[in-house]
Parts: structure tokens; C-alpha cells; sequence
């Protein structure tokens, strides 16, 4: 544990040293070429002007003659970022850049951090409405609960481009893969297996939607928040009712046998622990594991630490054990999903993301993994494995347009050459960079330890 402690220290250390270094982590660099001042007149003025009235005349044309097709807005207000809470958009803006990081090497988008100085939903709601013409796509990010249910609800209605929540849909789309694998290596189904999880906020209940999408039995989930396991009979359900509903329903739905209590009551006889409540160790006593069925399905995802260590899971009769680590097996991280979603519906030029595409997702990342070998510590592929980034993207990108939400319909193979074609040129791009010193190497820092 106390190397676990140092290795955490350590990444801080390198992360705030780095960080000042590069001055931050993303930078913007022109797509056409500038040869002589002619070329500005084509790019700008007065060439620019022809391109504008095209899109004037028929607004769908930004998406082809300007960079929206390929262009996303990572949106928050800071108000629970990572695990440390409400540190406001200043202190989050580290973390959008990393996810723009991402967003561009592994899924090829460019992906603009917005950190917004408003707390009020419907002024959040607001700025995001009036920000459409510019982007192809919204990703909301770090935004507490239950506000992001709202804003995520009422985007998606309203916007014409996919607006995505990456704590709720990302971390259940990568859960739901890691599920697929872990019950198919302890001989279960979904219909029939229990879950209970630990943490009723915005990563736990979306992947509660997204499981009963994928046919799990909404009776056999039990949600546990703060003051207990959810139920029809508690106390607070008509203030759940008023200020947040989205619990209040599952509260209806789940958990068919009434039980009531805390963790160690709903783990009696469960199958599946997904934790996504506060960081460890030691959130819960690891002896509670023992209450579970035999061959127990453990995630336990809070950052940066897990609720408790894997190893102590694993003492206590844990089969398969799933953190949100990357230096621990079977991490299950939403960036193994938000990249490849958003390059296949950016490039089905879909309307929406939905949580059959996310259901869809999921499987892929499951068959990735399965067709590689899947083993108590391998049940859901890796950042490093880049190749699953287009499959998924590709599949995504078909189920848009089975369900009639996509504007650009093409096959699965055509859709996995284009997101293929553009993730490698991501790649390429910023290898080519490093290779050519035009982003230095990062300084070396005295270690802690």
C-alpha cells in the first residue's frame, strides 16, 4: 500500500513539473498550407467570403466546408472534477486538456476545453444552446449531481449534434464491457445476475440505464447512496421526487426484493459490486465481499484511489477484480470509449448519441478483448491497444444509422476505414512533431522516492 501511496505522490509531483514545462497540454497548429500572401486571400479574405455565403444558404454546409465536422466542446463548471469536488472551472481546466489530449490521439478529434464561470443549470444550459453553430458535438464533463442529469437531458433534446456526458455514459459504457467479459468468465447472464452499486451519483446510475438496455433485470440492481440502499419506502422519496427524480426512478425500479440497509445487506447474495462512490482506501470493510455469491464480480472505480485495494478484494474471495487504474489489470477507464464514440457518430454526422450506440459500444470493446483472450486479469482491452478505437467508432457509427439518426450513412467497413484513416493521421501528426523536436522531451524531475 505505501508504494501505492508513493507511486500516486510521484505522478503529482510530474504532473504539476510537466505541466509547467509545456505550458499546458494541447495547442492549435493550421491544416492548410501557407506558401505566399495569395494564399491568405484564399483562406481569408476575400475567398472566405464565397465559403460564407454557402453556409448562409444552407447552414448543414459547415459541416463540410469548415473544421465543425471534426470540432467538439469539453464543457464543465467544475463543480466535480475527478475526485477532488468543486475546485471551480480554473482548476479544471487541467483536466479538459488532458481530455482533449485524448480526444485527438486516440479517437482523431480535436476537442476545445470550455470552463464556464456559471453555476445556475439553465444558465449552463444557456451558453451550451447558444454555442452549437460553432461545434459538432458537446462534451460534458465533470459537472455535479443532479445537475448533470438535467443538463444532459434537456441538451440532448433540444441540440441538433450529439451531447455527451462522459462521467455518466463514458464510465457506464467502459463498466457494461468489463461486465460482458467478467460474467461470460464466471458463467453468468445478465437477466439473472444481482449488481449492487456503491454510489447512486451520475457514473452509477447512467450505467444502471445503460444495463437494463443490455437486458439486465432493473429488480435484480440495488443503488446504495449516502444514507442507504434505495428503495420505495425510504423516507426522503418525496423530496427525491422534487430535486431528483432521475434516483427517484430507480428507487421505484430496482431492488425487487425490498431489502433495505447499507452495503453489507444489499451485497447478501450479489454477484456484482460496481463501486463509484469516494476514494479509498478502506470506503468500505473489505470483509463485506464475503456476502457476495461465490466467484464475486468486483469494480471498485473511484480515483485516485479505488474504494478499496484490489489485492484485499481478491483476499476475500474476489474472482475478477476491475479498478480505474491504469498500473492495476483490467482498468476500466472511460477513455477506452469517449474517443471512439464521438469519431463514429462525428462521422455518421448522427444527431444524438443514444444508449443502444452505447450498449453497441460496449460489446465491440467486449469482443476485442475476447478475441484476444480474455483472463481473470484481461477483461477489457487497453488505452494502448489503438486498434479497437476505430472498431468501436465503426460500430457506433452503424447503430446511428439503423436507428435513423445518421446524416452520412455508409457500411461498418467504410465507417472503420475513415475513423482508421483519420486516428492514424492523429497519431502520426504528433509522432512527427516529437520527432522533429518541435515538442521537446518532458525535463527530468528528482524522484520522491
Amino acid at each position: 500500500m505505501s508504494q501505492q501511496k508513493e507511486r500516486t505522490e510521484e505522478l503529482y509531483k510530474l504532473a504539476v513539473e510537466y505541466s509547467k514545462f509545456y505550458g499546458g497540454k494541447i495547442m492549435m497548429v493550421p491544416k492548410v498550407p501557407v506558401r505566399t500572401l495569395d494564399d491568405f486571400s484564399i483562406w481569408y479574405t476575400p475567398g472566405v467570403a464565397a465559403v460564407s455565403r454557402a453556409i448562409a444558404k444552407d447552414p448543414n454546409l459547415s459541416f463540410e466546408l469548415t473544421s465543425r465536422w471534426n470540432t467538439i466542446a469539453i464543457v464543465t463548471d467544475g463543480t466535480r472534477v475527478l475526485g477532488l469536488g468543486n475546485v471551480g472551472p480554473e482548476a479544471a481546466m487541467p483536466v479538459m486538456e488532458g481530455k482533449a489530449l485524448i480526444f485527438k490521439y486516440l479517437g482523431g478529434v480535436n476537442a476545445v476545453p470550455i470552463t464556464i464561470g456559471v453555476r445556475d443549470q439553465q444558465e449552463f444550459f444557456n451558453i451550451v444552446k447558444a454555442l452549437e453553430p460553432a461545434f459538432g458535438g458537446f462534451n460534458l464533463e465533470d459537472i455535479e449531481s443532479p445537475k448533470c442529469f438535467f443538463l444532459l437531458d434537456n441538451l440532448r433534446k433540444t441540440l441538433k449534434v450529439p451531447v455527451w456526458h462522459d462521467d455518466q455514459q463514458g464510465t457506464a459504457g467502459a463498466t457494461l464491457a468489463g461486465l460482458f467479459n467478467a460474467l461470460k468468465l464466471t458463467d453468468r447472464k445478465p437477466k439473472d445476475t444481482r449488481v449492487v452499486f456503491f454510489g447512486a451519483g451520475a457514473s452509477n446510475i447512467a450505467t444502471a440505464r445503460v444495463l437494463i438496455t443490455a437486458g439486465f433485470d432493473p429488480g435484480n440492481l440495488i443503488l446504495i447512496d449516502t444514507k442507504g440502499i434505495l428503495h420505495p419506502e425510504r423516507e426522503d422519496m418525496d423530496e427525491l421526487m422534487l430535486h431528483n427524480p432521475w434516483k427517484y426512478e430507480f428507487a421505484i425500479k430496482t431492488n425487487k426484493d425490498r431489502i433495505k440497509g447499507g452495503l453489507k445487506e444489499a451485497l447478501k447474495g450479489a454477484d456484482v459490486l460496481v463501486a463509484a462512490s469516494k476514494p479509498g482506501p478502506g470506503t468500505f470493510p473489505k470483509e463485506y465481499i464475503k456476502e457476495m455469491n461465490k466467484d464475486p464480480i468486483v469494480f471498485v472505480l473511484a480515483n485516485p484511489v479505488p474504494e478499496i485495494w484490489p489485492w484485499e478484494a481478491k483476499e476475500m474471495g474476489a474472482k475478477i477484480v476491475a479498478t480505474g487504474r491504469s498500473d492495476f489489470p483490467n482498468q476500466v477507464n472511460n477513455s477506452l470509449v469517449f474517443p471512439a464514440v464521438f469519431r463514429g457518430a462525428l462521422d455518421a454526422k448522427a444527431v444524438t448519441i443514444t444508449d443502444e450506440m452505447m450498449v453497441a459500444a460496449s460489446a465491440e470493446l467486449a469482443k476485442f478483448a475476447e478475441e484476444k483472450g480474455i483472463s481473470e486479469n484481461y477483461i477489457i482491452p487497453t488505452m494502448e491497444e489503438w486498434e479497437v478505437y476505430p472498431r468501436v467508432a465503426a460500430t457506433v457509427a452503424q447503430k446511428a444509422v439503423e436507428q435513423g439518426l445518421a446524416r452520412n450513412k455508409m457500411s461498418w467497413q467504410e465507417f472503420h476505414e475513415r475513423a482508421r484513416q483519420i486516428i492514424e493521421e492523429s497519431r502520426l501528426v504528433l509522432s512527427t512533431l516529437v520527432k522533429n523536436g518541435l515538442i521537446q522531451m518532458p525535463p527530468k524531475v528528482e524522484k520522491i522516492i
